[in-house]
């Protein structure tokens, strides 16, 4: 199939590569001519593992090209999918749809034929009733029919879950569009993935019921660890306890400093608004965002209580700074959090990662960045694991004691048994969990 993909954000450009990779025939189109030019040489906008290699697979192959010419890409396209970003628009906390609209438009003026037009970015119930609107308003006599298929991707594991995912939603209006959407993904066919056919407005909101429920499960946790260090219990040994339950699972269990990233924080707010909006109020979905907005601070508090409260003048490390491993993504970092905490206390602070430094440089213009974790922890009165990058689980303890001033750990995602890192000479604090060998 021809298929063209509008956006090359995180989505779009996975989306893509992933399709071409079936063999399909695929135009990503963006309107930054630099992200383009960059994309055309193999240099990719984001880091996710793997994604170099498999666009300059199917760049060679002549499956997947990237254009500005929005009109030339969806010119015969049989599936035509916009894939742009909606972040949440300021003061309200709604998603900012306006490029979802702006691209419908474009599409629209732009057909020569029969298409399905496919919603992958994530928008709130009622959105593709909007851009079949915008697509009838522009051309009456468009023969096109819209379509959500809401993405599932997890950053750093994107590209084998779009090739092996749990299931495919699909949210069409009549059986011609489904049919389609059928033959996009028929590839997959032989990986058994479960296609679910749902009406548009449901698809819309499975997408934001599914986040809304695993940043849920995150901040339970996390409230389950602050009552085990108050009563003694270990929370890895209660995570692990409830988790063996089939009904409730043993992911989104591990605790942390809070969630983050580029949708649980903006698609529980604009699940909010969409609730308010339609008067049917979401209590439990208002607990988990204010919880979790509560507890990314209440961590450099808990740094500050490792310094024995006394903070200004020290220098603390954080190790690892996006919101997660094996992505460069800092959009609501706990680590940004935390970072003000520790500043507002007069803490001078360093910070490494192993992807997200240019990223995270911006954000945290007083921050001593480092290429080494190592360097960064030499001299500092505390070292905090914020991240849980593979190259943070195997570091070697004895040597960040013997460099520091003060030997003391943060450690915010229980990757070191407090055993361990003690007998390494570090007084190590974690989440939820008592500070003795485990």
């Amino acid at each position: 199939m021809r298929i063209a993909i509008i956006g090359t954000g995180y989505v779009g450009l996975v989306s893509g590569a992933c399709f071409s990779d079936f063999g399909h025939e695929v135009t990503c189109v963006d309107k930054d001519a630099g992200k383009i030019d960059a994309l055309e040489r193999g240099v990719m906008p984001i880091f996710e593992p793997g994604l170099d290699s498999l666009v300059a697979r199917n760049v060679a192959g002549r499956r997947l090209a990237f254009t500005t010419d929005l009109a030339a890409a969806v010119d015969g396209a049989e599936a035509i999918f916009i894939a742009v970003g909606t972040p949440s628009r300021r003061g309200d906390g709604h998603a900012d749809l306006s490029y979802v609209y702006d691209a419908a438009r474009e599409i629209a003026a732009a057909l020569t034929g029969p298409t399905v037009i496919v919603t992958k970015s994530t928008v709130p119930v009622g959105t593709g009733d909007e851009v079949e609107r915008i697509v009838r308003e522009t051309v009456p006599a468009a023969q096109a029919w819209v379509v959500s298929n809401p993405e599932f991707l997890r950053e750093g594991a994107a590209i084998e879950d779009f090739k092996h995912p749990d299931r495919i939603v699909i949210g069409a209006e009549d059986e011609q569009a489904a049919a389609a959407m059928r033959e996009v993904y028929r590839p997959l066919y032989l990986n058994k993935a479960p296609l679910l056919i749902t009406s548009r407005r449901t698809a819309e909101l499975i997408k934001y019921a599914a986040n809304a429920f695993l940043a849920t499960k995150i901040t339970f946790i996390n409230e389950m660890a602050d009552l085990c260090e108050a009563v003694g219990g270990d929370v890895q040994d209660v995570a692990q306890g409830i988790g063996l339950d089939r009904r409730i699972g043993a992911k989104f269990l591990h605790a942390g400093p809070g969630y983050g990233g580029s949708c649980f924080p903006k698609d529980t707010l604009a699940l909010l608004k969409t609730a308010e909006d339609a008067a049917a109020p979401l209590r439990i979905v208002e607990a988990v965002v204010k919880v979790n907005d509560a507890r990314k601070r209440a961590m450099g508090r808990k740094v500050i209580q490792a310094l024995g409260g006394e903070a200004r003048g020290r220098t603390v490390a954080l190790l690892g700074l996006t919101f997660k491993p094996n992505t460069d993504d800092m959009r609501d970092a706990p680590s940004i959090a935390i970072v003000q905490a520790l500043e507002d206390a007069g803490v001078k602070v360093r910070g490494y990662d192993p992807e997200g430094t240019e990223q995270a440089r911006p954000l945290m213009p007083n921050v001593e960045l480092f290429d080494d974790p190592y360097a960064a922890a030499d001299g500092a009165d505390a070292v905090v694991l914020v991240t849980e990058w593979d190259v943070l689980r195997a570091l070697d303890l004895e040597r960040i004691a013997a460099g520091m001033r003060e030997p003391i750990l943060v450690d915010l995602r229980n990757i070191y048994p407090p055993g361990e890192a003690e007998e390494a000479g570090l007084r190590w604090h974690g989440v939820g969990r008592p500070g003795r060998a485990g």
